[in-house]
C-alpha cells in the first residue's frame, strides 16, 4: 500500500449525525482545507443536497480531476454496493443508494465504508503496522506482520480487520463489529456498554457514589486518575481498569481468530496509560481445564507496545538459527509467537482519511 507516493486525487467525506466534513486527499495528505456542512440528519432531500454541494465545492478547488470518491458513513449499510440501510444518527437514511447516486452525479467510482474499517486500513497503510515492522527491522528481527485489527474506543466500540494488505469487509458488510461481542462482566449486555465513553462515566459514577448525570467526561476522569484533577481517584482507576478488562476480553476473542497486531484509536485512546495494561493483562489471562490446570487463553503472548520494557522484549523475540536437515544451509526464525497492542500513530481522524484514500486506490487498481 504505497499510497504516500500516489498522485491520484480522491474526494473524501467524514459523515456524522450533525455535520458532514468534506476534503480531498493526494499522496496521503489533505489537498484542500476541510469544511463542514450541516447533515440535516432527519431530512433526506436536504441531506443528499448537502452531500452533492459539498463534493461540488471540493471539486471546484482541485488542481486536477479526481480519480474517485471515498468516505466513511455510519452503519448499518451494504458498503460493497453503496447502500445506506439505517444508521441511528442519520434517521433519514433508510435503504438509500448513496454510492450509485454519487457515481451518477460525478461520473466517478464511489467507495463507502465504515469508519472503524477505514481507521484500521489507514493504520495498516501508513501508521501502526509499518511503524512496528520498522522497529522490528531496525532491531534485526526476522519477524514481520501483515495483519492488523483496529479498535476505536469512544462514543462506541468499533473495529476493522486488515488481512495481508486488504480490508476485510465480510459478505454482509459487518466484519469487525466488535461492539457486538459479549460484555465479560454483564453477560446479557454487549461489549460496547463496557468499553465506551458512557461506560467510563457509568462506572466512575457508581464507584464514587454520584448520579450518572453528575459524572465528568472521560478526559476529566483520566486527569483524576493521573492525580491532576480533584475527584475520586480510586473510582477513576477502576473506571478505566474495567474498560480495559471488557475491551481486552473482546479483543482476545477477536485476535484468536485473526492473529495480528492490535491498534487502538478513538476519543478515549489518549487515556491509554490507565486502560492499556488491563487490556493486555486480560489478553494474557488463563482458562481452567477440567482437571484444574490453568492454560493461556491465547496461543500467542500479548505485549503492551507503549511500555518500554515490554516493547524491548517484543522486538528482541526469540530468534534462532537452525540447520536444514540434509543440507549445510541454515535458516533463522523467531520462536516467540506474539502480538503487540498499541495506540494509533496517525490519530484517528487522519488514519480514517488515509484509509479512505488507500482503499479507493486499491479498488481502482483492481478494476484496472
Amino acid at each position: 500500500m504505497l499510497s504516500s507516493n500516489d498522485d491520484r486525487i480522491v474526494m473524501t467525506l467524514d459523515a456524522g449525525g450533525t455535520n458532514f466534513v468534506f476534503s480531498a486527499m493526494q499522496a496521503n495528505r489533505p489537498l484542500v482545507e476541510s469544511f463542514a456542512l450541516p447533515s440535516h440528519a432527519a431530512n433526506l432531500e436536504r441531506s443528499l443536497a448537502m452531500v452533492v454541494e459539498g463534493f461540488r465545492r471540493v471539486q471546484s478547488q482541485l488542481p486536477a480531476s479526481a480519480a474517485a470518491i471515498s468516505f466513511a458513513f455510519p452503519a448499518p449499510a451494504d458498503y460493497f454496493n453503496g447502500i445506506i440501510v439505517r444508521p441511528c444518527n442519520l434517521p433519514a437514511y433508510r435503504d438509500v443508494a448513496l454510492g450509485p447516486m454519487l457515481e451518477d452525479q460525478f461520473g466517478l467510482p464511489t467507495f463507502i465504508n465504515n469508519d472503524g474499517d477505514l481507521f484500521a486500513y489507514g493504520e495498516a497503510a501508513a501508521g501502526f503496522l509499518p511503524y512496528v515492522n520498522g522497529l522490528l527491522e531496525k532491531a534485526g528481527s526476522p519477524k514481520r506482520y501483515r495483519n492488523l485489527f483496529g479498535v476505536t474506543l469512544g462514543t462506541g466500540f468499533g473495529g476493522g480487520v486488515v488481512r495481508d494488505g486488504a480490508l476485510f469487509i465480510g459478505d454482509n458488510s459487518v466484519a469487525g463489529e466488535i461492539w457486538l461481542a459479549r460484555h465479560k462482566l454483564e453477560r446479557d449486555a454487549n461489549a460496547e456498554e463496557g468499553a465506551s465513553i458512557r461506560a467510563v462515566r457509568r462506572v466512575y459514577a457508581a464507584q464514587a457514589g454520584l448520579r450518572l448525570e453528575d459524572a465528568p467526561e472521560p478526559k476529566v476522569i483520566y486527569e483524576i486518575a493521573e492525580g491532576r484533577a480533584e475527584g475520586n481517584r480510586a473510582a477513576a482507576h477502576e473506571a478505566f481498569r474495567r474498560l480495559g478488562e471488557v475491551a481486552g476480553d473482546a479483543i482476545a476473542q477477536a485476535i484468536t481468530l485473526l492473529d495480528g497486531l492490535v491498534v487502538i484509536g478513538g476519543g478515549i485512546a489518549g487515556a491509554h496509560r490507565q486502560f492499556l495494561p488491563a487490556i493486555v493483562d486480560e489478553m494474557n489471562g488463563t482458562y481452567c481445564a477440567p482437571d484444574g490446570e490453568r492454560f493461556p487463553r491465547l496461543g500467542i503472548r500479548a505485549f503492551n507496545l507503549e511500555d518500554p520494557a515490554q516493547l524491548e522484549t517484543f522486538l528482541q523475540g526469540e530468534t534462532k538459527e537452525l540447520r536444514v536437515p540434509g543440507s549445510a544451509r541454515r535458516v533463522r526464525f523467531d520462536a516467540l509467537q506474539r502480538t503487540g497492542v498499541g495506540i494509533t500513530r496517525l490519530g484517528t481522524s487522519e488514519a480514517t482519511a488515509i484509509g479512505a484514500y488507500a482503499f479507493a486506490l486499491r479498488r481502482l487498481d483492481e478494476r484496472a
